[in-house]
């Protein structure tokens, strides 16, 4: 056994399977018509202890680390669900950190005698419920004409007493239609990435408007939102950590989520590549199988290849982040090299399945439309190659 795959993981894969089997495969065609995940996925998850991986204990979660989170998301798409099922259950896995982190940071400085930041009560109001499956938890920062340039937001929030007053908009939020409370990236201070916070709004507060339920080309199970905030008043306890250090902790949490997008992709190609081969097995054309057919055996070889050549890096990344080494540039790597991989493989896949591949019924035909926003997600190809390029020392 490695470091990755021990004996706690296989069980940990075991206990995801089994939910997938009973809790979500007979159902998933169902909420993709829906458009979300029903409330009650995420306390069944909560209740197992799916929810939870990778927070503290202390905090409310289940324990673990991030390696144990790839191998659950891993095991979620290897047994049929999708990376829309897993943006749409585990959206608080962008949402909760920061709150964990600035506590963290709080109880250190109460600890020395200084003055604790802002929102020590966050983990009680905000990550607990969560990770019990009784709130659902939002990250946005996305705004409208915005995309990727973080530091140019232009959503306000100022300063009035105990209260901060926003105003702006977000757009393309994942599970923002149904989220209780959106931790959102604000405009505190001057322009760029030094004036950035960040403030958990609650679903309610007057001035917070949730709009349409935004229709996608693939995610279909995961609800995304365009919001808007006008006046909306905030109390200062909301703010996660001290003012105007928001840029640095949404770069901070970057990786997970890019380490998470990056399994989410080489599973993806993995889930693909056993896909085609049961149909290649037995699909029957002029009389034979598929795989009797020497391109259509070495098509299957190369993919089968592209998968686990791609799981292999991104693991290699993954143990080395969960250790704590900085690894930026390499988490950008990873991630290019395992959405273009599941871009490629997906491809075929559904090529060797012919018309039926193109069909809502083919499980293949989610993949291939699910796959397109990895690309994007978490930061853009093109911004995965600047990071590249600048630890290239380009």
């Amino acid at each position: 056994m490695t470091f990755v795959d021990t004996l706690e993981r296989r069980q940990l894969r075991e206990l995801t399977q089994t939910f997938m089997a009973k809790e979500v495969l007979p159902h998933l065609d169902d909420w993709e018509r829906a458009g979300e995940v029903p409330r009650e996925l995420h306390a069944t998850a909560a209740r197992i202890g799916l929810l939870g991986i990778g927070f503290p204990e202390k905090v409310g979660g289940s324990g673990g680390d991030l390696l144990d989170s790839v191998a659950v998301t891993e095991e979620i798409i290897r047994s049929g669900g999708s990376s829309g099922l897993v943006a749409a259950l585990f959206t608080h896995g962008i949402a909760l950190p920061h709150l964990v982190t600035a506590s963290d940071r709080a109880t250190g400085d109460a600890g020395t005698g200084t003055t604790p930041a802002a929102g020590t009560d966050l983990v009680e109001r905000y990550v607990r419920p969560t990770l019990a499956g009784t709130m659902i938890g939002a990250l946005a920062i996305t705004e409208p004409g915005g995309g990727s340039d973080v530091a140019g937001l232009r959503t306000t929030a100022r300063r009035d007493g105990d209260h901060y007053v926003v105003n702006g908009a977000k757009a393309y939020i994942t599970s923002g239609y149904r989220a209780d409370f959106v931790t959102v990236a604000v405009r505190t201070g001057g322009p760029g990435a030094d004036g950035i916070s960040l403030l958990v709004i609650e679903k309610g507060m007057p001035g917070f408007t949730v709009g349409r339920r935004m229709e996608k080309l693939g995610w279909h199970c995961s609800d995304t939102a365009e919001l808007s905030f006008v006046d909306v008043r905030v109390p200062v306890a909301n703010r996660v950590g001290e003012e105007n250090t928001g840029f640095l902790s949404i770069m901070q949490n970057f990786a997970a989520e890019r380490v998470s997008l990056a399994t989410q992709a080489y599973a993806t190609a993995q889930r693909c590549v056993e896909l085609a081969r049961g149909w290649c097995q037995d699909r029957e054309t002029f009389g034979r199988p598929l795989t009797s057919r020497q391109l259509v055996r070495h098509r299957l070889a190369e993919m089968h290849t592209r998968a686990e050549s791609v799981r292999a890096y991104v693991l290699d990344v993954a143990t080395r982040v969960a250790a704590g080494e900085p690894a930026m540039t390499e988490i950008a790597m990873a991630k290019n090299a395992a959405v273009d991989a599941c871009a490629e493989v997906v491809d075929a896949a559904l090529q060797l399945h012919g018309g039926f591949g193109c069909m809502r019924d083919a499980e293949v035909e989610r993949h291939y439309r699910d796959q397109r926003i990895l690309s994007i997600g978490g930061g853009t190809t093109e911004i995965m190659n600047e990071i590249i390029a600048k630890g290239m020392g380009l």
